[in-house]
């Protein structure tokens, strides 16, 4: 079936707004159907988990919706989906668990690439156990990190690797299953941060190789949460802190109080939206939803691929234009800077022509200083399944405006 762009977009009731939205690495923008499941789950009869009341059955069977819509996603075990307040705080949880088993001698591995998320908690965790922290850098003029990378700064006292598998800023795409491959060489363990990844192409956890992998629902059309995906058996080795009363299985032992079922059932709904959108008509199933969620996502990257390709070339042919985003495997995701213009009066200038596309590090900040951008960063557009090639004519035309306007 064809990715029908327009159909897409009239179930998202923002876009009547009229903004072209570049900022969906930030946050995307949500369908009504998602909308929808989370108003009517907030507002139905709803208690706490249990089997004796409709109230706890439906609450139950939220969870395991969301768990099962999650593994189908991600190609991973519903038993070992961890849902949290957002990716950084289930990182956060996991890695002080994590560090319980580290003391000094043993290594914790972060990029510069990553987002802070995936580095300070690590960094911080490490501390607290006495370990060593060894960084792998990235070619800065390429965006590249490789296999070759990680290999640098691993040893037989690694513990935990902790990589991107997209970068947030300039969007390149390490090669995952490679670096899996080598961290498990040296007996570590490969924490694979998906948060911007996840958006913009199917994912196999299994065929990746990565022990875990977290994602924001809110980054690919659902709400404000995170979701953390791990073998069951490797969180059964882990004892994190938690209330005495509270339930000691797994995942439920990393998942500190009540459950929003509101916010679950609307990831839910994403999921199922993600799988349909190369055929909308064809309502999604349970059964099918892994195959579909797989062709969809080779409909959207084909999608995005087009719209990046007359974007693409066109900012780079602008005078005075830098683009930093230049690794051969990435999303449809550009960082550039224009020369004599602060990114923020770029940000302005392009909110005037209702362009939504901000200027920033975006958290990713050691990735941002190794690029020469220090903590400013620059100008980052990001492709949706919602964007149109009017959008980026429209984006086009606004950066054209601020670098005619420069004084």
């Amino acid at each position: 079936m064809a990715f029908d762009v327009e159909r897409i977009r009239s179930h998202f009731p923002a876009l009547a707004e009229g903004l072209a939205h570049f900022d969906g690495p930030g946050g995307s923008q949500t369908p009504d159907v998602v909308g929808a499941a989370v108003a009517g789950t907030l507002t139905a009869a709803i208690s706490n988990k249990g089997v004796v009341t409709a109230s706890e059955r439906r609450a139950s069977a939220v969870v395991a919706d969301c768990r099962q819509a999650m593994a189908d996603l991600l190609g991973a075990d519903p038993r070992g989906i961890v849902f949290g307040r957002s990716a950084t705080s289930l990182t956060y949880d996991v890695s002080r668990a994590l560090a319980k088993q580290w003391g000094p001698g043993d290594e914790v591995v972060v990029t510069r690439l990553d987002h802070d998320s995936n580095i300070r908690p690590w960094v911080q965790a490490a501390e607290s156990a006495g370990a060593t922290v060894r960084w792998a850098d990235f070619d800065p003029a390429t965006g590249e990190l490789t296999v070759a990378d990680i290999e640098a700064v691993l040893s037989e006292r690694t513990r935990l690797v902790a990589t991107t598998a997209a970068s947030n800023l300039i969007g390149t795409r390490p090669p995952t299953r490679q670096i899996s491959d080598a961290v498990h060489a040296v007996g570590a363990l490969h924490w694979v941060d998906g948060v911007h990844a996840t958006a913009h192409a199917s994912v196999d956890l299994r065929g990746l190789g990565a022990d875990v992998w977290t994602c924001s629902p809110y980054k690919f059309l659902g709400p404000h949460c995170g979701v953390l995906a791990a073998d069951p058996t490797l969180l059964e080795t882990l004892h994190p802190d938690k209330l005495l009363p509270s339930a000691d299985t797994v995942p439920e032992r990393f998942e500190l109080g009540t459950l929003p079922y509101e916010l679950m059932a609307g990831a839910t709904a994403a999921v199922d939206f993600l799988a349909g959108m190369d055929d909308l008509d064809t309502p999604v199933t349970a059964a099918d939803r892994r195959e579909r969620l797989v062709a969809s996502f080779a409909a959207l990257e084909a999608h995005e691929e087009s719209l990046l390709a007359v974007l693409e070339p066109a900012l780079r042919a602008m005078p005075g234009v830098t683009v930093h985003s230049n690794a051969a495997h990435r999303t449809p995701t550009l960082l550039f800077t224009v020369e004599g213009v602060d990114g923020m009066d770029v940000y302005r200038g392009l909110a005037e022509h209702g362009v939504n596309a901000p200027a920033s590090s975006f958290y990713a900040l050691e990735c941002s200083r190794h690029l020469g951008l220090g903590d400013g960063g620059g100008v980052r557009v990001g492709l949706a399944p919602y964007t149109n090639r009017d959008d980026v004519d429209r984006l086009l035309a606004g950066v054209a405006d601020v670098i005619g306007s420069r004084g």
